[in-house]
């Protein structure tokens, strides 16, 4: 069947469908991962996005049911150069297409995704519609033009969960467990899993949830999630990240992280096309390593607007020098814009999930 990718600025891509039928409008931006594509699909912070892979084959080792990053799919659209319809690997239960189409997102394939991710590092990323319904190209253009972007939505509640739930590490006791607090704000389910590993027992609530009902808890720490859009939309988080700040230990990944730096007086700034992938450059500013990450945002902590006497800088991305990473001078609070718990990978900076268990037993 056929499909058409139209972009707001006028450009058209078309190609074939696979996954669902239907139509679709998101920010479009690009994915420099290798692999992944289902954690791609499945992270909640590509909630009003339509994403482009720039690896050219997608598709060949198929999905399973472990490798999925949350409870459902929560991206727009998805954009490959080709779909293979032939999956092998041992783990594989479900060929992506099928994947997709259960799930209602619309795939194209056969585009020049080459020529689409140039467009996007020139022009930005801008709002698109995907369909497989309506071919006329002026028409989805103009829907294109016509859609909300991402600058003051709130996405979080979109992606948010509606009651808490406790994950917890099997074979230890609670009396040696770490109490987390984890406000999900479009979690990630690695990010569970590496403060297990870290030997926490971790509960997640919705972004909702007050600083009372938090504290009710009895957590030894409290982390801010990764999740979607515009983190200057989501004031009732920041506001409950600064009731808390001098309460507790606080860790923050990606919009967490943009969300502390808030609450710290800091502002926050819409990247040109942003960062998606799992080959990013980062310098650690203390030790001068330079760590691959993982990450996945369109906004961005303004270094220039933070305290420096109460906040330091501690790390910076190596491809356009904007921040990646700060720390309370004095109290134990800490964030990172990228992020640690990878998921496929790499796993350079997974140590920051030890860094904040020892702060909260530090604390105890």
């Amino acid at each position: 069947m056929k499909a058409i990718l139209a972009l707001s600025d006028g450009s058209v891509y078309r190609g074939e469908s696979f996954g669902a039928t239907g139509e679709c409008c998101g920010e479009v931006v690009f994915n420099t991962a290798m692999t992944g594509y289902q954690e791609v699909i499945t992270d909640p912070s590509y909630k009003g996005q339509i994403v482009a892979m720039t690896y050219p084959l997608i598709g060949n080792y198929g999905v399973n049911n472990e490798d999925a990053e949350s409870r459902r799919a929560f991206l727009e659209g998805f954009v490959v150069r080709e779909y293979s319809k032939i999956c092998s690997n041992w783990r594989s239960t479900q060929s992506l297409g099928d994947y997709l189409r259960e799930r209602n997102i619309i795939g194209i394939e056969g585009i020049d995704t080459r020529s689409l991710t140039l467009h996007i590092r020139q022009g930005g990323a801008m709002q698109a519609v995907l369909s497989t319904e309506d071919l006329n190209e002026n028409r989805l253009v103009a829907r294109a033009r016509a859609s909300a972007g991402l600058i003051g939505i709130d996405l979080v509640k979109e992606v948010t969960i509606d009651k808490p739930y406790t994950w917890s590490p099997a074979g230890k006791t609670n009396t040696k467990l770490l109490n987390v607090v984890v406000l999900d704000c479009g979690l990630k389910y690695n990010i569970l899993r590496c403060l297990m590993n870290a030997g926490c027992r971790v509960t997640a609530v919705p972004a909702s949830t007050s600083s009372r009902e938090i504290l009710a808890l009895k957590p030894d720490g409290l982390m801010l999630s990764n999740g979607p859009g515009d983190p200057a939309a989501v004031k009732y988080v920041v506001k409950t990240a600064q009731e808390l700040l001098e309460k507790l230990p606080i860790f923050g990944i990606c919009l967490g992280h943009q969300m502390l730096g808030q609450a710290f007086g800091g502002k926050t700034f819409k990247l040109k096309f942003g960062h998606h992938g799992g080959n990013h450059p980062v310098r650690d500013l203390k030790t001068g390593k330079v760590a691959i990450t993982v990450q996945n945002h369109g906004f961005c902590v303004d270094m220039d607007s933070l305290n420096k006497r109460d906040i330091e800088l501690t790390h910076l991305n190596l491809n356009d020098n904007t921040l990646e990473g700060l720390r309370h001078r004095k109290l134990p609070v800490f964030s990172v814009q990228f992020h640690p718990e990878a998921g496929p990978g790499p796993h350079d900076a997974a140590y920051l999930f030890a860094q904040f268990a020892s702060l909260m037993r530090e604390k105890r």
